[in-house]
């Protein structure tokens, strides 16, 4: 179903500029004339004479002289030439300046990024901690003037824009203007090549839709105004999008689709692929795809553009970036990490961002561009071994658990398919102590809990996995030993953890940390250990984080799972402190009265 609609601000009727692009009488080609230009410079003020503007050809007539020609604003009288012909003074300046614009933009794209290119990521990274938010380390500087809306590019970003190659890839961290670096190119494209097509593809409709904005402020921008917009979908009103377009007034047209072999066939095109490797299905979308650009009859030979953050290696980014250029093909290539983007005047606090993600695998895929395998083992051997100790175990008596030192437990529960693992940490200084790995294969759930009362009664606090069948179980702990759930003022034992996939992004980094050096951490000398903490993986899917392990003979990944809840536990290691009033006195003498009670006595 086709219909022309408002959505997304896109305006359905022409509008009408104070000024468009016009033919260049000095240069011979059409110059944009940014609308952002007009309102900067206000009505009859003169050009900066310092400066050259942009777009100098462009000036206001007040009225006719004698003869039919306009009288320009501040016009120099005229003078003769060598051979007695009158010589226009402001056609002589006007061409000088449009040069002088145009050296100083080839000078910039010749330097743009040089400065910074082949610095390893260490080096970059020391120069980040020392940088000066907002100041490019280089001393680049953006060669269009202030009024112009490319000015606002910073040098990667113009470096990645003004690189004309046909076949351009980039590889961006995240949030650092992909789709703003990339649209820029496009909008100015269908304003300097009437009937010029751009085809935008990415993962999602919200994607795509996001992208075809970017691209109509670009227009904007380029007073480029929009003829018409239409979508097309599925079926009715909010059903899947098949494409949205822009046709512009000189019958340039920007297509956006969801990034899926079944979307992108269509007629020829420029394209423009963001977020490419995150793609649902990118090797079969890039077949389905690529021939758009075969055909040059209709708007010349057609460029392509890539733009994406890896994910993962093996996977049809990873193939394009890394695939040996040959005489007959190559890629231009850029990478833009987080470090490049900052030390080239991005104000971004890096350490506290890096703080915040607390992912190591996901900082170095999304903000340094490195492609990690699609499914990454989340606690390698090495690692394991960092915690590994002959003073850990797998079995002890709680009585010698003493009062000094506090324990933490971590419980997945299991009934028959995977075993329920009750794991046993003791803060011993700053370091948590392994003291038990209690397996329960095929016990009964009131056995279970009978056999796990007394590890919980002399616990600090219990991480219990509250998902699918350990609900029941979960609520019977949670009535017999108290809930701790702070947010409803609970300060009980128990807290209960539903296993999202939000949860598992929170409990699995965190888990890897402790393992990372300095390790503070013990873990028994166990190749089952081992081999089920290995056995846990970070999956990515279409750009989202996951954690899952592969079923065995031994269960599902069941002891890596206790350990990341007896971590999540024992917190910073400090003991909790319960308000007073649940501390002691009558209430909190009823409390603990009502904790040492079964309920299944």
């Amino acid at each position: 179903m086709k219909r022309n609609s408002n959505n997304r601000g896109h305006r359905s009727q022409p509008v009408t500029h104070p000024q468009g692009g016009v033919k260049d009488k000095c240069a011979g080609e059409v110059a944009p004339r940014p609308a952002a230009a007009t309102e900067a410079s206000g009505a009859g003020s003169a050009p900066d004479a310092e400066t050259p503007p942009r777009f100098p050809h462009k000036v206001q007539s007040k009225k006719a002289e004698p003869g039919g020609q306009p009288a320009r604003r501040d016009a120099p009288a005229k003078s003769q030439g060598r051979m007695g012909h009158p010589v226009n003074l402001p056609s002589i300046q006007c061409k000088e300046a449009v040069e002088q614009l145009r050296a100083r933009i080839e000078a910039a794209r010749k330097t743009a990024g040089a400065g910074l290119r082949d610095v390893p990521i260490d080096e970059l990274e020391k120069r980040v901690a020392t940088h000066t938010l907002g100041v490019n380390a280089n001393g680049w500087t953006n060669p269009y003037p202030k009024e112009d809306p490319r000015s606002l590019l910073l040098e990667y970003q113009f470096a990645y824009r003004e690189d004309k190659s046909r076949f351009k890839a980039a590889l961006m961290a995240r949030q650092t203007g992909k789709d703003f670096s990339s649209e820029s190119e496009a909008a100015e494209d269908c304003h300097l090549r009437p009937k010029t097509d751009w085809m935008i593809a990415a993962p999602s409709e919200r994607q795509a839709l996001d992208s075809l904005d970017q691209g109509k402020t670009w227009a904007e921008a380029f007073d480029l105004r929009i003829h018409d917009y239409a979508e097309e979908r599925e079926g009715g009103s909010g059903t899947l999008l098949k494409s949205a377009e822009i046709t512009f007034s000189n019958g340039s047209r920007m297509r956006a689709v969801p990034g899926k072999p079944n979307t992108v066939r269509g007629r020829a095109s420029n394209l423009l692929l963001t977020e490419f490797d995150f793609f649902e299905n990118a090797a079969a979308t890039w077949r389905a795809i690529l021939p758009s650009i075969t055909n040059p009859l209709r708007g010349g030979e057609k460029k392509v553009r890539l733009v994406t953050t890896p994910n993962g290696s093996g996977g049809a980014m990873h193939k394009i970036w890394t695939k040996p250029d040959t005489a007959v093909m190559t890629w231009s290539r850029h990478l833009t990490t987080i470090y490049h983007a900052v030390l080239m005047g991005l104000p971004v606090n890096v350490a506290q961002l890096r703080e915040a993600f607390d992912d190591q695998d996901g900082w170095a895929q999304e903000f340094l561009c490195q492609f990690l395998d699609g499914s990454n083992v989340l606690l390698p051997y090495d690692l394991v071994a960092l915690a590994e100790s002959a003073e850990a175990t797998e079995a002890w008596d709680l009585a010698d658990a003493g009062s000094t030192n506090p324990c933490y437990l971590g419980i997945d529960f299991g009934r028959s398919n995977d075993p329920t693992v009750c794991w046993t940490l003791q803060q011993v200084g700053d370091i948590l102590w392994t003291r038990e790995v209690l397996v329960l294969k095929n016990v009964a759930t009131p056995d279970q809990e009978q056999i796990l009362r007394s590890r919980i009664r002399g616990a600090a606090r219990v991480c219990f996995d509250y998902t699918g069948p350990g609900i029941g179980l979960g609520d019977y702990m949670a009535r017999e030993h108290g809930r701790w759930h702070p947010e409803s003022h609970e300060f009980g034992k128990i807290d209960l953890c539903t296993f999202t996939a939000n949860f598992k992004r929170l409990i699995f980094p965190r888990l890897r940390k402790r393992f990372e050096a300095p390790t503070k951490l013990r873990i028994p000398v166990s190749t089952v250990i081992r081999e089920d903490l290995h056995e846990m993986r970070q999956i990515i899917s279409n750009g989202e984080y996951s954690y899952w392990s592969p079923r065995t003979q031994q269960g599902h990944s069941d002891r890596c799972t206790a350990l990341a809840l007896a971590s999540r536990a024992a917190g910073d290691g400090a003991v909790p402190m319960l308000p007073r009033a649940f501390a002691g006195g009558r209430r909190g003498k009823i409390i603990a009265d009502r904790r040492n009670r079964s309920v299944l006595a």
